[in-house]
C-alpha cells in the first residue's frame, strides 16, 4: 500500500501546483485534513477493535478503502476533488492505524517491542522509497503524464488488499471478563500519567515535523524538474528504512530516552540545512537527515505507547496518541503553508527548527532519567 501510495504522494504536491493551479496554502491545508481525518478515525477504530476483541476486520477494512479511493486521484481536474480523495483515503488509513499497531503489540513479546515496530516503520518506508522510485521511472518513460501514473499506482493497491485477505492472521483471545467501553471513565484511568506524558511530548514533536509535502516543494524550488522530484522521497526513506530497525533493536538494549534526543537533534539539523538551501543536493542532504530522525523516534515512540498501556486498551491507547499528534500535524502543516505562502520557504523551515528545540527541552519531563538504586 505504501508503494502505491507514494507513486501518487512523491507527485501530488507538483500536480496540486503545476497542473491544478492549487497555492502552497492549499497543499498544506489538504495535507493537514487528511492527516488530521486519519488521527481522529484512529480513536474510534482503536476502540472497536479492543472492544470485539478482533484487529483484522478494522485493518482489512482500513485497507480496502484506501485502495478503492486510488482512482479519483487520475481523475481530478479540481482541488476539491484530490481533497475528497486525501479525505477518504486518510480514513481508510485511520481505520486500519490503530488496531494494526495493536495487532503488533499484541504477538510480540515484550523485550522486542523497539525491533518490531522499528521493522513495521522499515517495511513500511521500503515501500515509500520504492513508489517514488517508480514515479520518476514512469514520469520520464510517459513524458511527465502525472495521470498515467496515478493509475499505475492503483495496481499495487489491490495487491496489499489480496495480501491481508490471504496471509494475516491473529492470535485467539480468550475473554476472562465482561467487555466494556474502552472509552468509559474508569478505563480511561487505566491510561496513566506516564502514558499522557508521551503524548503530550509526541504531540509537541509533531508540531516541528509538517508534511513532507514541504520537502517536495523545497526542492523544486530550488530548480529540481518536476519528473525528478520523488527523489527528495527517495533519499528519506532510504534513510528511514535503513535506521528504523537497527535503531529500534538498540532502544530495546540500551533504552529509548537517548536515542529520542539524538532523533530530535537530527530534526532540528534537518530544519536547519533545508531552511538554508540553495542547491538541490543540500535539500538531499537535508531530507536524508529526516529520514534517519524518523527511524530514531517514531517506531521508538510507537514502542512506548505499547509498553505504557494495558494490552487490552492498546487499541485505544494507539488512537488517542494517534488523535492528539494528528491533530498537531493539521495545526504544523496550516502554519508551514502560511509561513510558506507569506514569509518564504526559509521561515517555514526555521520555524520547525524551533519546535523540535522545544520538544528536546520537554523529553526531560516526558522521560526522566531513571534512578540509579544505591547498593545496600
Amino acid at each position: 500500500m505504501d508503494t502505491s501510495s507514494e507513486m501518487i504522494h512523491g507527485l501530488l504536491p507538483v500536480f496540486l501546483v503545476s497542473v491544478l493551479g492549487a497555492s502552497a496554502l492549499s497543499v498544506g491545508v489538504i495535507e493537514g485534513v487528511a492527516e488530521a481525518t486519519a488521527s481522529v478515525t484512529k480513536v474510534f477504530s482503536g476502540t472497536v477493535s479492543d472492544w470485539i476483541g478482533k484487529r483484522k476486520p478494522l485493518v482489512l477494512a482500513g485497507y480496502g478503502m484506501a485502495a478503492l479511493t486510488k482512482p479519483l486521484f487520475p481523475l481530478a481536474n479540481s482541488v476539491g476533488t484530490v481533497l475528497v480523495a486525501r479525505f477518504v483515503d486518510r480514513i481508510g488509513k485511520g481505520v486500519r492505524g490503530a488496531p494494526r499497531d495493536a495487532l503488533i503489540a499484541d504477538i510480540t513479546p515484550t523485550q522486542s517491542l523497539g525491533a518490531a515496530f522499528g521493522l513495521r516503520q522499515s517495511m513500511d518506508t521500503v515501500g515509500a522509497f520504492i513508489g517514488p522510485a517508480l514515479a520518476v521511472v514512469l514520469m520520464a518513460a510517459s513524458g511527465d503524464n502525472f495521470r498515467l501514473v496515478f493509475w499505475i499506482a492503483v495496481v499495487p493497491a489491490f495487491a496489499a488488499v489480496a495480501v491481508i485477505i490471504v496471509w494475516v492472521r491473529e492470535p485467539e483471545r480468550t475473554v476472562t471478563h465482561v467487555r466494556r467501553s474502552p472509552i468509559s471513565r474508569a478505563q480511561l484511568r487505566r491510561l496513566d500519567r506516564r502514558y499522557w506524558q508521551v503524548v503530550a511530548f509526541a504531540a509537541v514533536l509533531t508540531l516541528a515535523r509538517f508534511s513532507e509535502a514541504f520537502l517536495l516543494l523545497r526542492a523544486q524550488g530550488v530548480g529540481l524538474a518536476d519528473r525528478y522530484v520523488p527523489f527528495v522521497l527517495i533519499a528519506m526513506n532510504v534513510a528511514y528504512a535503513a535506521s528504523a530497525y537497527p535503531l529500534g533493536r538498540v532502544s530495546d538494549r540500551l533504552g529509548r530516552r537517548g536515542l529520542l534526543g539524538v532523533g530530535i537533534a537530527l530534526l532540528v539539523a534537518a530544519d536547519l540545512v533545508l531552511a538554508a538551501a540553495t542547491g538541490v543536493w543540500v535539500v538531499i542532504i537535508g531530507a536524508f537527515l529526516w529520514g534517519v530522525h524518523m527511524g530514531a523516534t517514531q517506531g521508538i515512540l510507537s514502542a512506548i505507547i505499547a509498553d505504557r498501556a494495558p494490552a487490552e486498551l492498546r487499541g485505544t491507547a494507539f488512537g488517542f496518541f494517534n488523535l492528539l499528534t494528528g491533530v498537531a500535524l493539521l495545526a504544523a502543516s496550516l502554519l508551514a503553508g502560511s509561513l510558506w505562502t507569506v514569509v518564504g520557504p526559509s521561515a517555514t523551515f526555521v520555524a520547525g527548527a524551533g519546535f523540535a528545540a522545544i520538544a528536546l527541552a520537554g523529553l526531560l519531563s516526558a522521560f526522566p532519567r531513571p534512578r540509579r538504586r544505591r547498593p545496600a
